[in-house]
């Protein structure tokens, strides 16, 4: 006559299935987790797309998709022990299993805690429109960030911001490879063009690390001020954000440095 306690191929298999469903659990959590940790990149992305957006920090996003890994990565010991303990019970006919399962109750306090977490802090991230007063007042730098071009109206004329920018450039040490007078040529050909000029200027000490990291970024190199008068009769200077540089053409954040000095070479031919 047969045990009725006696385990069968059917808690075998119905162990290992559930068993599989917490392994699936755990991945779900790791990729959730990896997804949430590079959310900080998509919010810069965002406020750097968007000129009339703000966005809150956004460094919490790395420590709640680590958290999430974390908890993925418990939940797959944790399954396996239990799995074997499991195992261990059916080989010896032992029935106790009328308990509730401290993993599940775990890993639901765990994403609840998480998630509560995760919405509030989704919450004090959202994007916050400027109001329209702020948005009508005319910046004295303004940047198109579609498509990277940065704009800083200088005091001068254009002229006399050329000349700034070539002792300024002089005094460290740059070197100017060219100035292209745009309105200049123009004039020559006998049309009418507010002053525009192009300088075109580098420092092969901070230009080669950038070629040898990305080869591309030569599209972009040597560096490029335009100065040029508007319709109304003031003077910008534009120039390609730096930012945007690093990731259109991918290269390591930690040389962005090499051209960021464009952003204080302008602010000081500018005032």
């Amino acid at each position: 006559m047969t045990d009725e306690t006696q385990s069968t191929p059917r808690d075998y298999l119905a162990a290992e299935r559930t068993f599989l469903a917490w392994i699936r659990t755990a991945v779900a959590l790791i990729g959730l987790g990896f997804v949430l940790a590079r959310f900080g990149l998509f919010l810069q992305e965002f406020n750097f797309s968007q000129p009339n957006v703000s966005v809150a920090p956004y460094g919490l996003s790395l420590w709640f998709g680590t958290s999430l890994i974390f908890l993925g990565v418990l939940t797959c010991i944790f399954s396996l022990v239990r799995y074997l303990r499991l195992i261990d019970l059916l080989k010896r006919d032992e029935t106790t299993f009328g308990w509730p399962s401290t993993l599940s109750i775990f890993v639901a306090l765990m994403l609840s805690l998480l998630g509560l977490a995760m919405g509030f802090y989704l919450i004090s991230t959202r994007p916050n429109a400027q109001t329209n007063s702020s948005r009508n007042q005319e910046s004295i730098m303004s940047t198109t960030r579609e498509n990277g071009i940065v704009r800083v109206q200088s005091n001068h004329s254009v002229g006399e911001t050329v000349t700034r920018l070539q002792e300024i450039l002089q005094s460290k040490g740059v070197k100017l490879f060219i100035i292209v007078d745009h309105s200049g040529e123009a004039e020559m050909a006998g049309l009418k063009m507010p002053p525009t000029k192009l300088l075109i200027f580098g420092n092969p000490k901070a230009g080669t690390p950038l070629m040898l990291a990305a080869p591309s970024i030569a599209l972009d190199l040597p560096l490029k001020l335009l100065v040029a008068e508007d319709a109304s009769g003031k003077t910008w200077i534009s120039y390609s954000a730096p930012a945007f540089l690093q990731m259109r053409h991918n290269f390591p954040v930690e040389l962005l440095p090499n051209i960021t000095a464009i952003e204080a070479l302008t602010a000081k031919a500018s005032e």
